[in-house]
């Protein structure tokens, strides 16, 4: 990430008016909270509103799907769990030895969000913030959040944000996230950078309004290869070898990045109606364009003549970089008021262009350069209020072009009493698997294919339910069927494996038969007084006639915690333990040169627990945050991968704190 993006925030956030007071304004009287762009008198001062009238209501975020939620300074066990590296629960993930590394997927959501394919590198985009990802801001003050953690060994991780409004009807906000961890292994640095700028807009009469954001992101990481003797050096539990930076890795002279860019701007005019609906601020007929463009590139190199690993070797030193760049309209009308609801009818075109800058020649034949061309999808969009009821649908179909045959998401919300409350769902898409599936191209002989005539649509279907209740629990049910499953696989024999030559002989397959997929979350806190025991338990299984669709039967997290206000109530406390567990199973493996796991039946991992220490405080809009990360490891045996040949980490000590400015 260039050096003055990181300096023009440095400076925005340190010229901040009188470094943003850290105090937020009490709420002096109740107010009846306004949609963006509904006016309620005049405001005084350039839009801003006086001081009495403030509250933390006054602070909203907003998603991409135009849900909004209220700033949230509390300290919560659901803080706890997000207070990590990409700053959501990580319940189902398994993250390798140091910070920014992949992770290794301990459940599975089948239901992609977008229609058509990514360019893949999957393992390398936990960190990379797609279109679905960026929030946006409305406030009734300048805010800032800042966010910081400790790493493994020279490096941390700081994230960053400041938004303000320039009246109630208009916001901008910048962000960038800076990280670096060397990692306690050798060969195991990671860095990356991902900026993003906002903003949005709606004029005084409702006619015109807009959302957009720009992101720039790259993420490096050293490529290790995992341990070169795992048995003698690791698991043996040699005191030797206690400093990781001893044992013998793969590689030494790996690495691989993924970088992109990204413009986004999404707009409405309206075309009939005044927007005074009393049920829906923004009633009348729309014109709405959406507009996205993108550009990422992959690249995966070493330095030196290394051929055993990946297999034969075609150039050295090895440079292979896959490049991508899409560019989406969509363009449609939306009805909005109490009568149909919000419905949308829309055309949608996607430009794409996943290209290598080499057509390459081999024995089984001509490697192209690319894969570009136009998809044209028709879409509707709909969302309805009957009552107590809520039904919310959107779906497409592919109209000409190759990446994309239907999707539909349907989903219906149900109040039972006022105790409960129920949703129910279902999902299909038809779609081609990700770019590098159907066309790669390397430096390693074996690591070239063309399948994009070969492979067909992936078929999924879901039914999905979610119950939930205060006193019971939140209970999520899902089940999927899928045909012509796509995965990483070796072909290598049993002797050839022997032989070290599994990962010179991966490639992508489609699975000929129909898998099932069923998945059963449960969430529940008990309390009693101030101590509590958060539980949340997965249970997965899996109909399938080979095991290429691998996940843990059963993934359960228990945190026992107490809480307290100490010193006159000047701090709130949470401290208590976590255990993590997941059951043995053929965890997927790793591989660096395509960024992506591939799936192995020659080793199962898991059955070993993962105790975390930790103590957390609140003091006015600070959170602290101490942690002492999987404290038994010295004791509980040198059993603990996240994949193949790459352990999960050993004891460690970090700290951190997450601090909001109101101004």
């Amino acid at each position: 990430m260039p050096m003055r993006l990181l300096l023009l925030l440095f400076l925005v956030l340190f010229l901040h008016p009188a470094l943003a007071q850290d105090s937020l304004p009490p709420p002096l009287k109740q107010k009846q909270a306004l949609p963006l762009g509904k006016e309620a008198g005049r405001v005084p001062q350039g839009g801003k509103q006086p001081a009495s009238e403030i509250s933390i209501a006054d602070y909203k975020i907003i998603s991409h799907g135009r849900d909004t939620t209220v700033l949230d300074t509390s300290l919560t066990i659901a803080k706890e769990y997000r207070y990590n590296y990409l700053r959501r629960d990580d319940f189902e993930l398994m993250p390798f030895s140091n910070v920014g590394q992949p992770y290794n997927r301990l459940g599975r959501q089948p239901n992609r969000v977008k229609p058509y394919p990514g360019m893949g590198a999957r393992a390398r985009h936990f960190n990379y913030l797609e279109t679905e990802d960026i929030q946006y801001y409305n406030v009734a003050t300048p805010l800032t959040d800042l966010f910081f953690k400790t790493t493994f060994e020279q490096g941390q991780l700081l994230d960053a944000m400041l938004t303000s409004n320039f009246s109630k009807r208009s916001n901008v906000s910048i962000a960038y996230k800076g990280f670096r961890s060397r990692g306690k292994y050798r060969q195991d640095e990671v860095t990356s950078g991902n900026f993003r700028a906002t903003a949005n807009y709606v004029t005084a009469n409702g006619v015109y309004r807009f959302r957009a954001h720009i992101a720039a992101q790259d993420i490096k990481g050293q490529e290790n290869g995992g341990l070169l003797d795992k048995e003698e050096q690791f698991e043996s539990g040699n005191p030797d070898f206690d400093d990781r930076s001893r044992i013998d890795v793969v590689f030494n002279n790996v690495q691989n990045e993924l970088n992109g860019k990204r413009y986004y701007l999404d707009h409405q005019f309206r075309l009939l109606g005044n927007g005074t609906d009393s049920t829906a601020a923004t009633a009348g007929m729309y014109l709405t364009h959406r507009f996205e463009y993108e550009s990422k590139w992959f690249q995966f190199s070493q330095n030196s003549n290394t051929t055993g690993y990946f297999g034969d070797l075609i150039l050295t030193p090895v440079k292979d970089q896959a490049y991508s760049k899409t560019t989406y309209n969509q363009l449609g009308l939306l009805w909005d008021n109490k009568v149909l609801g919000r419905l949308e009818a829309s055309l949608g075109v996607l430009d794409y262009n996943y290209y290598f800058t080499s057509i390459l020649q081999t024995e089984a034949g001509v490697i192209p350069d690319r894969l570009d061309g136009q998809q044209w999808l028709g879409m509707a969009s709909w969302v309805k209020d009957f009552g107590l009821f809520q039904l919310d649908a959107r779906g497409g179909l592919g109209l000409s072009g190759d990446l994309t045959g239907s999707y539909l998401d349907a989903g219906l919300s149900i109040p039972l009493g006022s105790r409960y409350q129920f949703r129910a769902g279902l999902h299909h898409r038809a779609a081609k698997p990700e770019f590098n599936m159907l066309l790669y191209q390397s430096d390693y002989l074996n690591y070239n294919w063309d399948n994009s005539q070969g492979f067909e649509n992936q078929q999924v279907q879901s039914l999905m339910a979610e119950l939930r209740s205060d006193f019971w629990g939140t209970l999520k049910a899902q089940v999927s069927s899928m045909d012509k499953y796509s995965y990483f696989a070796s072909d290598a024999s049993a002797e050839q494996i022997a032989e070290g030559q599994e990962r010179s002989l991966i490639r992508p397959f489609q699975f000929g038969e129909r898998i099932t997929y069923l998945r059963l979350r449960y969430e529940k806190e008990l309390r009693w007084r101030k101590w509590a025991l958060m539980n949340t338990l997965l249970y997965q299984e899996v109909d399938q006639a080979e095991d290429v669709f691998n996940v843990p039967t059963l993934v359960t997290r228990n945190t026992l915690y107490f809480s307290s206000d100490v010193f006159k109530k000047a701090m709130f406390i949470q401290t208590g333990v976590t255990l993590k567990y997941f059951t043995e199973y053929y965890m997927d493996a790793y591989n660096p040169l395509l960024g992506d796991f591939y799936v192995q039946q020659r080793e199962k991992l898991g059955g070993f627990p993962m105790l975390d220490f930790f103590i957390n405080a609140r003091v006015r809009q600070t959170r602290i945050y101490l942690k002492a990360e999987h404290f038994n490891s010295s004791f509980s045996g040198n059993t603990f991968y996240a994949a193949p040949g790459y352990p999960y980490r050993d004891f460690v000590i970090r700290f951190g704190l997450v601090w909001n400015f109101f101004s």
